[in-house]
């Protein structure tokens, strides 16, 4: 996995045994340096990852390495072992537990997929014509992480998460299921609320689905049982300040590994597709939608149209509604975010009590997302209009958006 490179092992006290394992095994060959000279070792050796033991390390050192990893070109994962401190916004954490290598080798195994994929967008953007660009937001702005917990510590949690990403609020097992089958989630936090025995089998469950076995999964409660196929598992412990501010990286990796799979769709898609939203650009929604329009009028059946208006002042909530389009609507729609924060989905071969039902529907899963700082959440406002014989794409998008200040009210 590490071929473009070794990886870089950063300690003060040497080689602890869980790192000549490492060596030994083959799996990823070491280059060893002090946090001294760290930060000018990941320039001149150009690593793969950077696998650092905390203890001993200055925080002057620690901000010099995380800053020059961050600089790099290409993803560069850092892995920190045992931090007691709060961690650079880049470091991943990873508590060792007992010295076993199996999940620190899982870890960089992970980690190292990211940094591929990363490569393989950078090395093909220049197939699409217009150059498309890579997302130059903070990938963690549009995460959303699933809270799952009951208890004194839960509404804390939420707030020191909800400052940092999207949050959806899971009081039960059962429903933390529902979440994870209809949305996009960049991570799990397992709060206090339940026995170990639940908490170890919804782990087990989560390792046996392939669905989400990558997925960052933080445990803040129980130290987990048994050994699972989770390799992004961590135990974080503390104030909630705390827990969410050691988490970020584990889910800012696991949402920068979802943009990068959006942009290498787009990519295959020639660039029609937004790597941002998961939906297609505005040229190729109108592309599309005037093509559908006269195909269908010439041919018969129905089609309709619908808009979801959020609040413009929260661009997070628009995003985040896209993606969950981008995942439930069938595979005969179409949509696209639009400038005025708005979404349009366009329901092939569908008339208006059907396309208002599954509007309904849609309009329904994206209730359970909170958004920004401690800010209420807000729904969207969701407007529905089919085609007549006599509209035109643009008659009946303007009838659409004539309609809309009527269903806000």
């Amino acid at each position: 996995m590490s071929q473009a490179g070794p990886i870089l092992f950063v300690s003060n006290a040497g080689r602890p045994a869980f790192a000549s394992a490492l060596g030994e095994a083959r799996l990823f060959p070491l280059i060893d340096s002090d946090w001294e000279n760290a930060a000018c070792a990941v320039e001149q050796i150009q690593p793969a990852a950077v696998l650092a033991v905390m203890s001993g390390a200055m925080d002057r050192q620690v901000s010099a390495v995380a800053k020059k990893v961050a600089d790099q070109p290409l993803y560069l994962p850092l892995v920190a072992v045992d931090a007691e401190k709060p961690l650079p916004h880049n470091a991943l954490p990873f508590s060792l537990q007992g010295g076993s290598t199996d999940r620190l080798i899982a870890r960089l195994r992970a980690a190292l997929r990211v940094r591929t994929l990363h490569a393989t967008v950078l090395r093909r953007l220049p197939e699409v014509k217009g150059n498309l660009p890579l997302p130059d937001t903070d990938p963690a702005r549009d995460a959303t992480v699933l809270l799952i917990g009951r208890g004194a510590a839960y509404p804390a949690l939420s707030v020191a998460l909800g400052e940092r990403m999207g949050v959806i609020g899971a009081l039960s097992i059962e429903a933390a299921a529902k979440h994870l089958n209809s949305r996009d989630i960049d991570g799990i936090v397992l709060a206090e609320g339940f026995t170990g025995r639940v908490v170890d089998a919804f782990l087990t469950v989560l390792a046996e689905d392939p669905r989400f076995r990558n997925l960052p999964v933080v445990v803040t409660a129980h130290k987990p049982a048994g050994s699972y196929d989770l390799p992004n598992i961590e135990n974080i412990s503390g104030l909630p300040t705390q827990i969410a501010a050691n988490a970020l990286p584990l889910i800012r990796q696991h949402a920068m590994e979802a943009q990068l799979s959006r942009t290498l769709k787009s990519i295959d898609a020639g660039g029609w597709l937004d790597p941002h939203s998961g939906l297609l650009t505005v040229e190729a929604f109108s592309r599309d939608f005037s093509r559908a329009v006269k195909e269908t009028l010439a041919r018969g059946g129905g089609l309709s149209v619908a808009r979801f208006a959020f609040d413009p002042n929260n661009p997070r909530a628009q995003i985040d509604g896209a993606r969950i389009l981008s995942r439930l609507m069938r595979q005969m729609d179409f949509g696209a975010a639009r400038k005025d924060g708005s979404v349009i989905v366009v329901f092939a071969e569908t008339d208006f009590r059907t396309a208002h039902m599954i509007a309904r529907r849609l309009s329904s899963v994206m209730r359970h997302t909170s958004h920004g700082r401690r800010e209420p959440r807000t729904d969207p406002v969701v407007t529905v209009d089919s085609l007549s014989p006599s509209d035109t794409a643009a008659s009946l998008l303007g009838r659409l958006y004539a309609e809309a200040p009527r269903a806000a009210s």
